[in-house]
């Protein structure tokens, strides 16, 4: 079997790697480097885990939005309160109520009709930061949590009617405020700014200002990052789904090597003599002519 073969950066990090989704493939090929607590909240990892159950940390497991069907085998290991943060486990949610945190059942994005009929379980500040509870948001602003709120990427419309009242720390990683960074970048705090994924063009006009270990981390960051290679944060880099090819590229001198027996097979396929005779004939081309289309090294 011929498989890529890469080059791992002796920098970077595994306890993060362990958490990238796009890393699947180091993972399973270096399963003694594995992290395991933070493997248990890969969301592409779920059959990794699945055959190694006793290494899987449940208390992570419970928050990962692909791992319901384990949960669901395995109730009595569930941790409760990171469960009520998970998006996808609102039907093991519903039939548990008396199980459920409210902190964390208020920030769930699918949870909303639950807490639409349980409005004095609500936790505000947990609610504020919810992309889907803007409507119950809306009428209740004298409960509003606007250090929450500011991270908030659906609140735009009421962050920008209340600008005194914005956390500028939280707002400076909300991906919808742009327009709000824009306008007030005297008051943007660069280190979270960094790790904000639609402030490239901000960050780029102020490369001096950029936090690399926020940078690093960034998915959109990639241009900027493998301009800058002595400035990156190899560990933070690690986490990253898009920089695959900084932290691990390609061995290509090993590939060759390994592709070499299948070289020589594939060339001897190819140049077989009733092969070719039988090319030329369907062709209408001498040996000679046919042979002169092939470029050999």
């Amino acid at each position: 079997m011929y498989e890529p073969i890469f080059n791992y950066n002796p920098d970077m990090g595994w306890y993060y790697l362990c958490r990238n989704p796009n890393a699947i493939l180091f993972l399973e090929e270096n399963l003694d480097k594995v992290v395991w607590s933070q493997l248990s909240q890969n969301p592409n990892a779920i059959h990794i885990l699945e055959k190694n159950l006793n290494k899987i940390h449940w208390d992570y497991l419970s928050g990962n939005p692909n791992a319901i069907g384990l949960l669901e085998k395995n109730l009595d290991k569930i941790n409760w309160s990171s469960l009520s943060f998970n998006p996808n486990a609102i039907n093991i949610l519903e039939k548990n109520l008396d199980k459920v945190h409210w902190h964390g059942l208020s920030y769930n994005q699918n949870a909303i009709h639950i807490l639409e009929n349980n409005l004095d379980k609500i936790h505000w500040d947990y609610l504020s930061a919810n992309p889907n509870a803007i409507h119950m948001l809306e009428k209740n602003v004298d409960k509003i949590d606007w250090s929450d709120l500011s991270k908030n990427p659906n609140a735009i419309n009421i962050l920008e009617k209340n600008i005194d009242k914005v956390n500028w720390f939280n707002l400076s990683e909300n991906p919808n405020a742009i327009r709000i960074i824009e306008n007030n970048l005297d008051k943007v705090d660069w280190d979270i700014l960094s790790d904000n994924p639609n402030a490239i063009h901000l960050l780029e006009k102020n490369i001096d200002n950029v936090d690399w270990c926020g940078m690093s981390c960034n998915p959109n960051a990639i241009n900027i990052l493998e301009k800058n290679i002595d400035k990156i944060n190899w560990h933070y880099l690690s986490i990253n789904p898009n920089a695959i090819h900084l932290f691990a590229p390609l061995n290509h001198e090993a590939m060759q090597e390994q592709m070499k027996p299948f070289k020589k097979e594939l060339l001897e396929y190819v140049f077989h003599p009733l092969r070719l005779k039988s090319l030329s004939d369907r062709l209408c081309i001498d040996l000679a002519t046919l042979l002169s289309q092939y470029q050999l090294n």
